[in-house]
Formats: C-alpha cells, sequence, structure tokens
C-alpha cells in the first residue's frame, strides 16, 4: 500500500517539473525559438498577415509564453529586427585582420557589408519600410534603435582598430567625436550598397560589389580623419 501511494506521488512530482515553467537556463532557448519563428512567419507574410497563432505553432511555444514576454505582435516585430541588427553590427563575432590600419578597417567593411545584404536582413529592413504608413510610431522606433545599437556596436570595433595605429590619436577618434566618425564611416561603406538592395537590386550582384567599393571607401574615409575629420 504504502509503496503505491509513494509511486504515485512520485509520478505527480513529475508530472508538475514538465508542467511548470521553463528552468532559467531553458528562458532564452524559448525566446530564441519565437524570434525565430516570428522572422521567419513576418517575412512570408509580412506584419499584417503573420498571426500570434502561427508563430506559437511554428515555435512551439503556447500564446501565453509570447505574450508574457512581447504584449503585442508589433513588439514582435521590433525585437526581432533588433535582433538581426545585433547580429549584423556584433564586433565579438569579427576579429579584424591586415598588415594596417586600412585593411584592418576594410575588413570591417567587408564583414558589415556582408551581413548586412544577407537576404533575411534585407528582407526585414524592406518590410520596416513598406509597413512606415501604417505603423510609423513603429517604423520609427525600429529605425532609431536599429541606428543606435548599430552605430554603438561599430563604434567600438572601430576605436579598436584606430587604437592599434597613430591614427587613434587624430581628433576623429576623439571620444567627443568619434560617434559622428563612425556615422559617416557607415554612411561611405554600408549605405550605398544597402540603399540599393532595399530599392531591388540583386543581392549576388552587389555582393559581389563589395570588395572594391568597401577598399574605395575606407580609402577616403582614412583621407578625411587625417585631414581633421568632422569639427
Amino acid at each position: 500500500m504504502m509503496s503505491t501511494l509513494a509511486k504515485r506521488k512520485r509520478s505527480e512530482n513529475r508530472r508538475a517539473v514538465r508542467t511548470g515553467r521553463p528552468p532559467r537556463e531553458r528562458a532564452g532557448e524559448v525566446e530564441a525559438r519565437i524570434l525565430d519563428a516570428a522572422r521567419r512567419v513576418f517575412l512570408e507574410r509580412g506584419l499584417a498577415g503573420a498571426s500570434v497563432d502561427e508563430i506559437a505553432s511554428l515555435a512551439r511555444a503556447g500564446k501565453p509564453t509570447i505574450y508574457a514576454r512581447f504584449p503585442g505582435k508589433e513588439a514582435l516585430f521590433t525585437a526581432v529586427v533588433l535582433r538581426n541588427v545585433a547580429k549584423v553590427a556584433d564586433a565579438e563575432v569579427h576579429v579584424p585582420s591586415g598588415a594596417n590600419i586600412e585593411e584592418r578597417l576594410a575588413s570591417v567593411g567587408f564583414e558589415l557589408v556582408q551581413r548586412a545584404l544577407a537576404s533575411d536582413t534585407v528582407g526585414l529592413m524592406r518590410l520596416a519600410i513598406a509597413e512606415a504608413r501604417r505603423f510609423p510610431d513603429l517604423a520609427s522606433s525600429v529605425h532609431r534603435q536599429a541606428r543606435e545599437r548599430g552605430g554603438e556596436a561599430v563604434a567600438r570595433l572601430l576605436n579598436e582598430v584606430a587604437q592599434s595605429d597613430e591614427i587613434g590619436s587624430l581628433p576623429a577618434f576623439a571620444p567627443a567625436r568619434l560617434a559622428t566618425t563612425t556615422r559617416f564611416f557607415l554612411d561611405l561603406v554600408l549605405l550605398p550598397l544597402l540603399m540599393r538592395a532595399l530599392l531591388g537590386e540583386k543581392l549576388k550582384t552587389l555582393q559581389a560589389e563589395i570588395g572594391p567599393h568597401v577598399a574605395r571607401s575606407v580609402t577616403f574615409f582614412l583621407a578625411a580623419c587625417r585631414l581633421g575629420g568632422v569639427p
């Protein structure tokens, strides 16, 4: 009799563990599944056509689990875009290479542009632009946060590369000017090819141009820095 009760108690305890809140170490895994599923659904159906039900099914997560993390579909879309921005600009996964400052900055620019021209990245950016009229606050928030987070990450990497060379002592790399210098680096190196991608040019064609474009842009950027940069 006691043995049967003990077995039943152990069985109930196991069920309680399985149906409770996921362990802390799995929380990141659950969120990653949700964001992966949301990215796929948004890219296939757009923001208006996407549903939390479909995202939940694809992510193998309940709707309450999603809403506990993201208050609505717009917040989920913002999180998907910002995670993608972080991946593009993540300095931790790229070690600049090259024998001199020009080659090291070119390696930074090449990696950045190559990531930005990935099909999912361009697709999400096109979607954010397409939804700007219906959700102006969402579009401006995504743009602002993406620019801030991306700029901060690239600024850290740019400063690290510059400090390995005498160019790091130039006014353009002073702490008060670094954000502006980074913005000009991005405008020169990233923006031209990215704008062409957003306007519909074939990504394969643009990707073939990355090397020569980045090399020219870095040469121009360094010349401007050596001439005083931006006041």
